[in-house]
């Protein structure tokens, strides 16, 4: 992967990170100083290893942030549990432009423009061509109360188990109800995951207008 957005998250993120090590996990300060500067060198590192991505990939961000959350674990003398690494990792990314952002895909969710992204990106297959990518499978509703996106393959889980992290995994999957919640125009449903032994990740979205829906009754 090139340098240039992945060196872009880590000046949007890495204050963030520093900060809430010490808010949330109750590091010193010069603990959590030393922390973030170990790293970046190997948040590069990461990054560096990491194969090109399609250019229609949309998950090339979501690899950034695990790298980077992954660069700061393995910079920390002992790592936290999983329950106070979902608070870290929640609040350290749902900072003003990750919540500008998450705004802004709100109002789009279930446009026909993102509909025909999300189909595309489901045809793209796009962990076939790169194993730190995602396949993804696009399942509306039948009562057009929304949709599924349900992936098959998770490059979050690939770069983690690399790194010997994979047990934190589900830290990081918790940030998609605080991400759909801060955009206002759904509601984030789930039953399984792949970093708890699930057969996939299914990840709905019932529009705020829509009546309650069961995230297994999906068109299939």
């Amino acid at each position: 992967m090139t340098i240039g957005m992945p060196m872009g998250m880590w000046a949007l993120y890495k204050g963030s990170f520093q900060n809430h090590l010490v808010s949330v996990l109750g590091f010193k300060v010069e603990e959590a100083a030393r922390v973030a500067v170990a790293a970046k060198p190997k948040y590069k590192e990461i990054i560096a290893k990491l194969p090109p991505f399609e250019k229609g990939d949309r998950f090339k961000m979501n690899i950034a942030n695990c790298a980077m959350l992954a660069a700061f674990l393995l910079s920390m003398d002992q790592k936290p549990a999983v329950e106070p690494l979902t608070h870290f990792y929640a609040q350290s990314m749902m900072n003003a432009p990750t919540r500008w952002f998450c705004r802004m895909e709100g109002k789009r969710k279930f446009s026909d423009r993102n509909v025909a992204d999300m189909k595309a990106t489901a045809a793209l297959k796009a962990a076939e061509l790169n194993p730190y990518s995602w396949n993804m499978e696009f399942l509306p509703y039948a009562d057009g109360s929304g949709y599924e996106a349900r992936f098959s393959k998770c490059g979050i889980c690939t770069l983690m188990r690399e790194l010997g992290l994979f047990d934190l995994v589900p830290a990081m999957c918790h940030l998609d109800y605080d991400m759909t919640d801060a955009g206002g125009t759904a509601d984030f449903v789930r039953e399984f995951t792949l970093a708890s032994g699930g057969p996939y990740c299914d990840c709905g979205y019932i529009k705020k207008e829509g009546r309650d829906h069961d995230s297994n009754n999906a068109e299939n």
